[in-house]
């Protein structure tokens, strides 16, 4: 989980560090081809290339395109808004995953899932302050790519009954290399990278593949409820790093709402482990 939270902190500042040559689709672009071709090189040495298959074709491609829209607007949203609002905003992507799993997953809305939702909608408000001064086209991206992230994680969840981290992370990479290159391409121009941007793009795609590998490992090896206390340090390191080198002021109310969220989504784990845990 540390490796979690160093790669989204490293994901964040690369991102901005390639923000003044590349828009969104170009950097997604890029991460894409380049994470493609590390999974074709580190899949053949761990054993997993044959894991690839084509079973669940249309869950695959669902699956993607909530995250490449979640992902850019993501990396829309760390140029414009201050870091640590983006990753308050982007804890909220769970809460989206208890409104839309009735819907996707055909799973209940119980009373807790309904009271942490609440909960966190009140930690979006106190984060977001919505005003006609507060209120911008940065928050509103951030809050967009934690929708964006709980459609990819419903149907992330659905691929993992039948398909490993190894077939998951080869079709993102690859569709989402065609979804780049069509939307960067669009206006008929694709920026090339210059020597600067190249490290930091490979830092981006890097960092993409290790978040994964180390969340789905943290999972599998540790109950959920010990989980999401240490990715939640990702918001003060963000916000340290944004005050440090981005000289963003850390502010009080992002905390607050970010404590509220961070309890509503600790609380409804809290709640199902205990449910499962006891007797019938």
């Amino acid at each position: 989980m540390l490796g979690a939270v160093v790669s989204f902190s490293s994901m964040a500042v690369a991102g901005r560090a390639v923000s003044f040559e590349l828009d969104t689709f170009e950097i997604m672009m890029y991460r894409s081809m380049v994470g493609f071709l590390i999974v074709l090189a580190v899949a053949p040495v761990a054993g997993t290339l044959g894991q690839v298959s084509l079973r669940k074709p249309g869950v695959q491609l669902v699956r993607n395109v909530f995250h490449f829209t979640g992902q850019n607007l993501w990396f829309y949203a760390i140029t414009v808004i201050p870091l640590a609002q983006v990753f308050a905003l982007e804890f909220t992507s769970p809460l989206w995953v208890l409104v839309l799993s009735p819907l996707l997953l055909g799973e209940k809305l119980t009373k807790a899932r309904i009271l942490a939702a609440l909960t966190g909608f009140i930690g979006i408000l106190v984060v977001a302050r919505p005003s006609p001064d507060t209120l911008n086209a940065g928050t509103l991206c951030a809050a967009g790519a934690a929708i964006g992230f709980a459609g990819s994680i419903i149907f992330t969840k659905r691929l993992t009954r039948t398909e490993t981290l190894t077939c998951i992370l080869f079709w993102m990479t690859l569709t989402q290399s065609f979804f780049g290159l069509a939307c960067a391409g669009f206006d008929g121009t694709i920026t090339l990278p210059s020597v600067v941007s190249m490290p930091w793009l490979f830092l981006i795609a890097l960092g993409g593949l290790t978040a994964h590998f180390c969340l789905t490992t943290a999972l599998s090896i540790a109950p959920a409820t010990l989980i999401t206390p240490v990715d939640f340090l990702r918001l003060p390191v963000i916000a340290v790093i944004g005050l440090l080198v981005y000289d963003e002021p850390i502010d009080v109310f992002v905390i607050i709402g970010a404590a509220l969220i961070f309890g509503a989504n600790y609380g409804n784990l809290w709640f199902q482990t205990r449910k499962r845990q006891s007797p019938k």
